[in-house]
């Protein structure tokens, strides 16, 4: 038999992944459990805060975003992404993060590349308040390439029931529709930007999504902003529609300022705006939904703190 007799003949470094465990543990940072390398890992519940407290949960990945990183050969911001797409998704519900973990599948451990990913995780964690509990490394060279990566996100957040979001039974027609910008295309709609945008532009697509924690705590503390959306795959007005009764609908301006590279994913793509408008966010990362009269305050707290809340439509009645 010619076959492989041990690990390492079949693909699999065990020694690689021991140095890359041991390499994730010597990371410096609040964001980081002392336990990793156990076999779970688990953060202090302070439910004294809450009356009713509800666990939310989400996960998610970064597309392939990843194979423009791998073109680039540019790691070091896609573990902010990975962070960003779970968590964001808790923060609009209303709820603070607590704690993330992460899945990276590889064909073979290229520590270089898996250290970046790693450095970006946990600044994403630390940019999300959240702890990096754990994770999982696995190296599969039968399933990726040897430069081929994956990344899974898993995050879980604590909400106070009553201030969960979306409040759907106080969402009226007339209450205002507000967004936050994005960084520009942030982690969606890549399988059409690789096939359109001329590569000398992919570093600007390659530009982070924009972790909202610190624009959410601001709003959760305010009666009046009754919903909120992560504006992903779908665009605006499929991610908004998410969080608002049936028989209402997003209408918006479509007057704010749109950063440049959708400009150039439009033009050499030949795209329509249509489609431009369903497949990516067009500048907005974040929207909220905020009852018509309580509008006014919000945004004026949000400038006085710094927060640039952008007003973009309206909710109305469906047409019949």
């Amino acid at each position: 038999m010619n076959g492989p007799r041990t690990y390492r003949e079949a693909g699999v470094d065990i020694d690689a992944g021991d140095r890359f465990a041991r390499f994730i543990g010597s990371i410096k940072s609040p964001a980081l459990l002392k336990s990793i390398g156990g076999f779970a890992g688990g953060v202090p519940l302070d439910v004294h805060r809450f009356r009713n407290p509800v666990l939310l949960s989400s996960t998610d990945g970064v597309g392939t975003k990843l194979l423009v990183a791998r073109e680039l050969g540019s790691y070091d911001t896609v573990g902010i992404d990975l962070v960003a797409m779970c968590v964001n998704d808790l923060l609009v519900c209303g709820a603070e993060p607590l704690l993330f973990l992460d899945y990276i599948a590889c064909g073979a451990i290229n520590e270089p590349v898996l250290q970046a990913v790693v450095h970006g995780i946990v600044r994403g964690c630390e940019m999300a308040r959240c702890v990096l509990a754990g994770g999982e490394t696995a190296e599969m060279p039968d399933l990726y390439a040897d430069d081929e990566i994956d990344l899974a996100g898993f995050s879980v957040g604590l909400v106070e029931r009553d201030r969960q979001l979306p409040r759907l039974a106080d969402i009226r027609p007339g209450d205002r529709i507000v967004g936050l910008a994005s960084s520009g295309v942030h982690s969606n709609g890549f399988s059409l930007v690789r096939k359109v945008l001329p590569k000398r532009y992919w570093h600007t697509a390659l530009t982070p999504t924009i972790i909202y924690e610190p624009q959410m705590r601001f709003l959760r503390e305010h009666d009046a902003v009754t919903a909120a959306a992560h504006i992903t795959g779908g665009g605006l007005e499929g991610n908004i529609e998410r969080v608002i009764p049936g028989g209402m609908v997003a209408r918006l301006t479509w007057d704010w300022p749109v950063p440049e590279v959708f400009a150039l994913i439009q033009e050499h793509g030949r795209i329509t705006r249509e489609e431009m408008r369903r497949v990516f966010n067009m500048g907005i990362g974040l929207a909220a939904i905020i009852t018509e009269n309580g509008c006014d305050a919000v945004l004026a707290a949000a400038h006085a703190s710094g927060i640039d809340l952008v007003p973009i439509g309206t909710v109305q009645e469906a047409e019949s």
